[in-house]
């Protein structure tokens, strides 16, 4: 059955107010096909084809680690030590700085109850860690295009009744040689971003948003 217009935008409005971030994850394991349609999805998102310009490199790639495997198992503590560093460092930085402290108070709050855990939400507790990488041009717009692959990303997984996680610390990952090595990346030549993908153990929040008129202004 063709869908009209009308109801296409219907579906996309829904999958988009959907979306919800997704922290905790049952047991059930997505199927390979799944995640393969996920990886489409962002595949096709904008790139910056200026700033890349022509390789014999693809643009994109993706490295797909399931829970339980080798490779999970030699990612995770590098991941969780990034985060650990990461608050010691913001920690410090801090400790004389009025402002930083109170401006990072809620991320210095969520570094330090992730070092309580021992573990990072996501990376060996959902099904699946994917990892984007990003090839590295001038501009250096990256992030920026990895930013666009997520979110296509994350969409697909939303239409496909599965919870989505994006795992931020993997950006810092990419200076990261153990990491890259692990992942078959080359060193210093690509920007990175994760995701945790899975089916979610709770029903997700609602999403809470002003309206668009009170958020939006047109000059004359």
């Amino acid at each position: 059955m063709t869908l009209t217009t009308d109801q296409e935008n219907a579906v996309l409005d829904r999958i988009i107010g959907e979306r919800r971030s997704c922290r905790k994850f049952t047991e059930k394991v997505p199927t390979d096909e799944q995640v393969e349609g996920i990886l489409h999805a962002g595949l096709h998102a904008p790139f910056a084809a200026a700033a890349v310009g022509n390789s014999e490199d693809y643009f994109r790639r993706f490295v797909v680690v399931r829970k339980g495997s080798k490779a999970m198992k030699e990612l995770a503590p590098l991941v969780f030590n990034e985060v650990v560093k990461m608050g010691g460092d913001l920690e410090r930085a801090a400790a004389g700085n009025a402002g930083l402290r109170s401006q990072a108070a809620g991320f210095m709050n969520r570094l330090a109850a992730i070092k309580g855990m021992g573990m990072l939400p996501g990376v060996g507790t959902a099904p699946f860690y994917i990892v984007a990488a990003e090839k590295k041009g001038f501009p250096p717009v990256e992030l920026q295009s990895l930013a666009h692959c997520m979110e296509n990303m994350w969409l697909k997984a939303t239409a496909l009744g599965l919870g989505f996680q994006i795992v931020s610390v993997t950006a810092q990952m990419a200076d990261n040689k153990e990491f890259c090595r692990i992942l078959g990346l080359e060193h210093g030549k690509w920007a990175l971003m994760g995701c945790a993908i899975g089916y979610p153990a709770e029903a997700l929040s609602p999403s809470i948003r002003l309206s668009v008129r009170e958020v939006t202004s047109w000059p004359a």
